[in-house]
């Protein structure tokens, strides 16, 4: 199995969900799940102050977040950068995550400890299931850090239905940041959940931002309520600025498509597991 990675396995695992494997080499630590790399340690910082702080940036008063994945514990210490916040929500599928990335020192190290801040709860979940059947509400801020929509399981986290759940968890100004591929890579999936967004009445700010070891990578941000302009980001970033900021919702010609072509991904359709698989064969061969 050795042969399928470039550096050395330092752990590896199955879960009743995944598996999990995490190599390292100098000073880069990488997380791969079914064997898809999830993150470097070199350059994660891009992805996940990307996924976080914009969104936060819009907010001018959260008290209350929820992450939905993300059991690496990363975009929650982006969070706990916001002395404002006053309560993390974490809902990760597989306990063995969060046994990772809580427990094992070494691990909890690449997210600053996070996930053993007394503001955040952890709940083993599966997020579809928790948002339609819990009563927990009022979040000022969601995170959405799902693998991509690779397969049938996933996909449903990226359908109007999930949309819809989401929206009755949030405030009335409440803000959505969600990982949503790469534009580049495969540009139908991409602008497939901004549109999907839209037809549930969210607004939504499509913006991307480079990351080496992904390439160019996506994500939207989405409120039941118009956006306003970017708000301040946290002094001690090492990746986003405001001045960086203000390029990233600009798109290359061939990043872009025809929106009257692009479907919405619904549960009983599934269409954006069949667009993302098709732009990604393509984008590959």
């Amino acid at each position: 199995e050795t042969d399928l990675f470039a550096d050395p396995i330092v752990y590896k695992s199955t879960s009743p969900y995944q598996k999990l494997t995490l190599t390292h080499a100098g000073n880069d630590t990488r997380l791969f799940i079914n064997g898809a790399l999830q993150f470097s340690s070199l350059d994660e910082h891009r992805y996940h102050e990307s996924l976080v702080h914009p969104a936060m940036s819009l907010h001018s008063n959260a008290k209350k977040a929820v992450v939905m994945g993300g059991g690496d514990g990363m975009a929650v210490r982006e969070l706990l950068r916001h002395p404002n916040l006053k309560e993390i929500v974490l809902v990760e599928l597989d306990p063995m995550m969060i046994e990772l990335f809580r427990d094992k020192d070494e691990l909890a190290k690449l997210n600053g400890f996070a996930l053993r801040d007394k503001r955040v709860r952890i709940v083993t979940d599966d997020a579809f299931t928790w948002l339609r059947e819990s009563k927990e509400g009022g979040f000022d801020i969601a995170i959405i850090d799902f693998p991509d929509p690779n397969n049938f399981s996933l996909g449903k986290l990226y359908t109007t239905h999930f949309y819809r759940l989401l929206k009755r968890a949030l405030t009335k100004d409440g803000i959505v940041s969600i990982q949503s591929t790469s534009p580049m890579f495969s540009p139908r999936a991409f602008w497939c959940i901004a549109e999907t967004l839209r037809y549930e009445s969210y607004f939504v700010r499509p913006f991307h931002a480079y990351v080496p070891s992904f390439g160019e990578w996506g994500f939207i941000i989405a409120s039941p309520k118009d956006l306003p302009q970017w708000g301040e980001l946290p002094s001690s970033l090492e990746y986003l600025t405001s001045e960086l900021l203000e390029t990233l919702t600009v798109f290359p010609i061939d990043m872009q498509v025809d929106l009257d072509e692009i479907p919405i991904n619904r549960l009983d359709n599934q269409t954006l597991v069949r667009l993302y698989e098709e732009d990604w064969t393509r984008m590959h061969r």
